[in-house]
């Protein structure tokens, strides 16, 4: 089987793009920096450099490949609109054109449950509880590429979306160098009562899921899937272990929950009237992220996927700690 990936310069892609290596597949991968896929041509993996916002791209992207894993887009929490729509809903319609054109058989899109995100506590929430109004653009955008995606069944195109949780391992550079970072700079508190507990997934668990998600038929195609590890866990416990692991002191200082979201609103409304709209150091969004409880339902990738979280969060933080030390000795 041939499968192109996008966005493999990235944490998710790239980690797919080398776990389908090692199960033999031919792999196509695309990202922005060719420094960042080196290590998945050293592989064996075929690489094509270029934005996917150019549909011509898209289609030479497509040509000879019988599935599409696409994991490219923008994420984040500040920004323009029209910015997300381009790189999260644009780009995935390119895809899809590319994919349909192209005679492409499957495409497997990686989506998010930033989707879901409302500032409120959900536990074992399912994939059909969608919000009627989104929280960020990050959001609403994810959705709305979702839906393009699904809209192209009708002409021919299997496809499956998948939205995983809080993804961690070797490679992250997203959920825990921000927390590390801001623990350095004495700015990280814990929120709220530090108790809610939430889901992550490990890297290697999600990699399985989409692996599923390639072998996959009847009726686990046409359908989105939360992923997760399955077992929420308290979430400064999750981080105040990374911390140990790399002998920074643990987080004990609590911040009230009304006194963050107060700081972040007002964070937030000072940086929109700055020159240049800069990032806020501290989001509403982001507070309630972090104070409020937030578990997925799983039951349907284990009922048609058979997936099977093996990989604990445990283990999926020693992986990130062991390469986090490797890449930043200091």
């Amino acid at each position: 089987m041939k499968i192109l990936v996008t966005g493999a310069s990235g944490f998710i892609g790239g980690r797919f793009a080398r776990f389908a290596l090692e199960q033999g597949l031919d792999v196509r991968v695309n990202g922005r920096r060719a420094e960042g896929v080196e290590h998945l041509v050293k592989r064996g993996a075929e690489f094509v450099q270029g934005d996917l916002s150019d549909p011509e791209l898209a289609q030479r992207l497509c040509q000879g490949v019988e599935t599409v894993v696409h994991c490219a887009g923008a994420v984040g929490v500040w920004g323009r609109y029209a910015d997300f729509h381009q790189a999260n809903v644009q780009v995935t319609e390119n895809v899809i054109e590319a994919c349909l054109k192209q005679h492409v058989r499957r495409l497997l899109h990686l989506s998010s449950p930033s989707i879901y995100f409302d500032g409120h506590a959900h536990v074992a929430i399912r994939e059909e509880q969608v919000p009627k109004r989104f929280s960020d653009h990050y959001g609403k955008t994810k959705y709305l590429a979702e839906q393009q995606v699904f809209g192209a069944q009708e002409f021919g195109l299997e496809v499956m979306a998948f939205r995983p949780r809080f993804v961690t391992g070797a490679g992250d550079t997203s959920i825990f160098p921000r927390l590390i970072n801001m623990q350095r700079k004495g700015r990280l508190s814990i929120i709220g009562n530090g108790l809610n507990k939430v889901d992550f997934t490990s890297v290697q668990n999600l990699n399985d899921a989409l692996f599923s998600g390639l072998m996959a038929a009847g009726p686990a195609l046409g359908k989105v899937y939360n992923i997760s590890n399955g077992a929420p866990v308290p979430l400064w416990d999750a981080v105040n272990y990374v911390l140990r692991q790399l002998d920074l002191p643990p987080v004990t200082r609590h911040l009230p929950y009304a006194v963050a979201y107060s700081a972040a609103a007002l964070n937030e409304g000072l940086c929109k009237l700055l020159p240049g709209r800069p990032e806020p150091t501290l989001f509403r969004l982001g507070v309630a992220v972090m104070a409020k409880d937030f578990s997925l339902d799983i039951s349907r990738a284990r009922q048609l996927l058979d997936y099977d979280p093996a990989v604990s969060l445990w283990t999926a933080l020693d992986e990130f700690c062991q390469w986090w030390k490797a890449h930043h000795p200091s």
